[in-house]
């Protein structure tokens, strides 16, 4: 196992190594932009902030604008931009889910409760705002405007979808288009936007962040239902057990007999389970094959993600955003 994480860390650190001035540049400009003289809101933003994560998707921003030749330095404050709407997202989500944990932490509204965990992700969009006004570009603006309200819709579609087993693919797919695609597709956009490059590069930059959110979020669907989340921070079937319907589920629920359909009904639109029900869940998904169909889907947009690739010149950096997409997938094995 040790030998399959080595390419998977390389990758990641290929990027960090390209973009790291920027990276550094990100990095304090969030603990700037995080400060207020109300303590609780940069002691609680700083909690998730610490907590670690990747820094992907303004890492992406970095990569994309570095791809496309820009030289200025826009580009950092609309990766912590980026990377506030992100963490805003976080505080919002665990709220919602009532999550106690965040990346092996406690959530921060485990520590603080739901309401300074909700009003702290307020202040960090409009903090994001303020950064994207700064830059002054309209077309950047609507861009990451428009994200932000797209990963809204998406989070009450997942809501409304959530405890119902009617949920087809087409519907689910939608859901993560919104909540975690759009922002992964805004954060490569806005990179070669900067850079004043043709509008098919940015359709190109758009239509890779896109792919390669959806195969992330495939993948952490698929996590959800494995043992490996238990080195991720997480507990296994966390989305089971709030009724969450993603597609491993949907795809067991469509291929089960009548007497299976019941039995996800009552797990989880009626949130009626006991201990075994989880297990039992999870063989169903290998019986009919929805996890290993998952990751196949994961595959394919990973695919989609480095096709879009091929509208620029080769360079470490595309190399290293190529490279990004297996890191994603590779996260489930």
């Amino acid at each position: 196992m040790e030998e399959n994480q080595k390419p998977k860390a390389a990758a990641l650190d290929a990027l960090v190594a390209l973009v790291d001035s920027d990276m550094q540049g990100v990095n304090r400009t969030i603990v700037e932009r995080m400060q207020s003289p109300v303590a609780l809101i940069p002691q609680l933003a700083g909690h998730i902030v610490a907590a670690g994560g990747k820094r992907l998707r303004p890492l992406l921003t970095l990569s994309a604008a570095k791809l496309c030749g820009y030289r200025g330095d826009r580009h950092v404050k609309l990766a912590t931009c980026v990377e506030f709407i992100h963490t805003a997202t976080l505080l919002h989500d665990d709220v919602v889910d009532e999550s106690e944990l965040r990346r092996g932490r406690q959530s921060a509204n485990a520590v603080w409760g739901n309401q300074a965990s909700v009003l702290v992700g307020d202040f960090l969009f409009s903090r994001a705002f303020e950064l994207m006004v700064e830059d002054g570009n309209l077309k950047v603006l609507a861009i990451l405007s428009r994200a932000s309200s797209v990963i809204a819709e998406g989070e009450v579609a997942q809501l409304i979808t959530t405890n119902d087993t009617d949920t087809d693919e087409a519907a689910y797919l939608e859901v993560i288009k919104g909540k975690t695609a759009e922002l992964f597709a805004a954060a490569c956009e806005v990179g070669a936007v900067v850079a004043g490059r043709p509008e098919a590069e940015e359709r190109a930059m758009r239509d890779y962040g896109m792919a390669l959110g959806i195969a992330f979020q495939l993948v952490d669907d698929y996590l959800d239902y494995s043992a490996k989340q238990e080195a991720l921070g997480k507990t296994v079937g966390d989305d089971f057990r709030e009724g969450k319907l993603t597609l491993p589920v949907i795809l067991a629920f469509q291929r089960g007999s009548d007497e299976e359909k019941t039995f996800w009904r009552r797990c989880l639109e009626d949130l009626e389970q006991t201990p075994d029900d989880l297990p039992h869940a999870m063989a169903l998904m290998q019986k009919h094959g929805s996890l290993t169909e998952t990751l196949e889907r994961a595959r394919f947009y990973g695919e989609q993600a480095r096709r879009a690739l091929d509208a620029f010149p080769d360079a470490p950096v595309k190399t290293a955003l190529r490279d990004i997409v297996d890191f994603c997938i590779e996260r489930a094995y």
